[in-house]
C-alpha cells in the first residue's frame, strides 16, 4: 500500500501556507563556499521577499548560537556566514525543475533576482521545495563579470 503523499509531486505535497524552502547561503562564489539553510513551515501567501531575507539572517544567527532555542539543531561552520552582507535573493530552482550546471549559482536568468522586498513569495512563483540563493549582490556582479573558480575541491 502506497503512502498517501508518495503519489503527489513534492512541490504540491504541502500547502502554500506551510512550505519548506532551501536557502543556499553563499559566502564566496570564487571558492564555491555555501551552506544550505532549510526553513520549514513558511507561509508563501503572506511572507514577503524581505521577510524571507530576515528569516534567513535570524536562522544563521540561531544555528551559530549554542544558547539558542535551536540548540539541538546547532550546526558548526555558520560563524563565517555572519560576516557576509547578505542582501540579494535569486531563485535557484523549483522542485522538479532543471538545475544549472554551475554548482554555486545560476549565472543566467537575472530576471530571477528578487528585487522587490515587498513582493509575496507565492506571487513570485514560490512553492514547496523551492531553492533560493542568498548572497551579496556586489560579489555576485563581480563574479559574473569574471566567473573564475579559485579552488577546485
Amino acid at each position: 500500500m502506497s503512502d498517501a503523499i508518495s503519489d503527489v509531486l513534492t512541490n504540491l505535497a504541502r500547502p502554500k501556507t506551510s512550505a519548506t524552502l532551501t536557502l543556499r547561503i553563499i559566502k564566496s562564489f570564487e571558492f564555491r563556499t555555501e551552506k544550505s539553510l532549510v526553513l520549514k513551515d513558511i507561509n508563501l501567501e503572506t511572507t514577503t521577499a524581505g521577510q524571507l531575507k530576515e528569516l534567513a539572517r535570524q536562522g544563521i544567527d540561531l544555528l551559530y548560537s549554542s544558547t539558542s532555542i535551536l540548540t539541538i539543531h546547532t550546526q558548526p561552520g555558520w560563524k563565517p556566514y555572519r560576516t557576509v552582507n547578505l542582501d540579494t535573493l535569486k531563485l535557484y530552482t523549483k522542485a522538479h525543475g532543471a538545475k544549472t550546471s554551475n554548482l554555486i549559482i545560476n549565472l543566467d536568468h537575472d530576471d530571477w533576482i528578487l528585487k522587490d522586498d515587498s513582493k509575496i513569495l507565492a506571487d513570485l512563483g514560490f512553492e514547496n521545495e523551492t531553492e533560493v540563493s542568498f548572497f551579496n549582490g556586489e560579489l555576485y556582479e563581480a563574479f559574473k563579470a569574471n566567473p573564475q573558480i579559485k579552488w577546485e575541491g
